[in-house]
């Protein structure tokens, strides 16, 4: 174990999901408003399932309504297409997720686009993903939400820092890039192809690692005090077991960096508390009503 501090994204996910929690006891109390979530998922990956499930547990434990729709593994792509537009229309309903990955039949990105953007909690629909682009008011991806609400809390102001993004995603890499300008740092994306990729990393004040690639970022590829926010999740088998980890090498990174996210236990819990917070926003602005302070 090194000297960096370690960023305990399940404790800051509780106080997430609390203030959640707080905000919609006071829409009940005040305006009669439950905001409601459903989601979708269509077959039966063992990992969409626990995931599924997760979220259920969490939007019903920070007092909204969960409606869940299971669908068969063989089920076409308008039977999908359809069940969205009667969520879209659905008052109930806030916020639409459809959990990814789909059956082959399926093409996501037909039904990501068939999404109220209103509704669209997970922040994929090209309409929020223009309006982040831009610096407008959006929905904005649940996993790089997660890691700026940390940063935020770790550093305060980021204005001016270097951060650099490893990986370019439509999920995580290129939003983060977004939010991160957002807060007037600057940003290096880097990937696959980047020559010198790790002189690349040294240089940053804050490492975004979200490649999937298991302990690939050494201890040193990092600047001394830099914060590490690792999004990575991969099971590997060590001695016969199998078990999670990051995209980051923690042990060496954890002796040079100043902060660090462990896997598991960092970026993982902040993306279900992020999701309630996006359905807490998307009812609001849905209803044209102020958020509770």
């Amino acid at each position: 174990m090194g000297s960096a501090k370690i960023i305990d994204g399940k404790a800051f996910a509780s106080q997430v999901r609390a203030d959640v929690g707080r905000k919609v006891s006071i829409l009940k109390e005040s305006q009669g408003i439950t905001p409601g979530l459903a989601v979708v998922l269509v077959g039966n990956d063992p990992a969409s399932e626990v995931y599924v499930r997760n979220k259920g547990k969490s939007t019903l434990e920070a007092g909204m309504e969960s409606y869940e729709y299971k669908m068969d593994s063989t089920t076409t792509q308008e039977d999908v297409l359809a069940r969205v537009d009667i969520l879209n229309e659905d008052k109930r309903v806030n916020g639409i997720l459809v959990q990814l990955p789909l059956p082959k039949q399926v093409d996501a990105d037909a039904v990501i686009s068939r999404i109220n953007p209103e509704k669209d909690v997970d922040g994929f629909h090209i309409s929020n993903v223009g309006l982040l682009n831009t610096g407008q008011e959006c929905l904005t991806p649940c996993t790089p939400l997660g890691c700026l609400l940390m940063l935020k809390d770790y550093f305060g102001d980021l204005s001016g820092k270097h951060a650099v993004v490893l990986g370019r995603s439509n999920i995580v890499g290129k939003p983060m890039g977004s939010l991160l300008l957002r807060e007037n740092c600057t940003v290096t994306t880097v990937h696959s192809r980047t020559i010198d990729l790790a002189i690349q990393c040294q240089q940053a004040d804050i490492l975004i690692a979200a490649v999937g690639k298991p302990e690939m970022v050494k201890g040193d590829w990092i600047k001394p005090g830099a914060a590490v926010i690792d999004v990575g999740i991969n099971r590997v088998e060590k001695e016969g077991k199998t078990r999670l980890v990051g995209d980051v090498e923690f042990d060496s990174v954890s002796e040079v960096a100043g902060a660090i996210t462990p896997v598991p236990g960092g970026v993982g819990p902040m993306t279900i508390a992020c999701l309630l917070k996006n359905t807490l926003t998307a009812a609001c602005r849905q209803l044209r009503i102020p958020e509770p302070e």
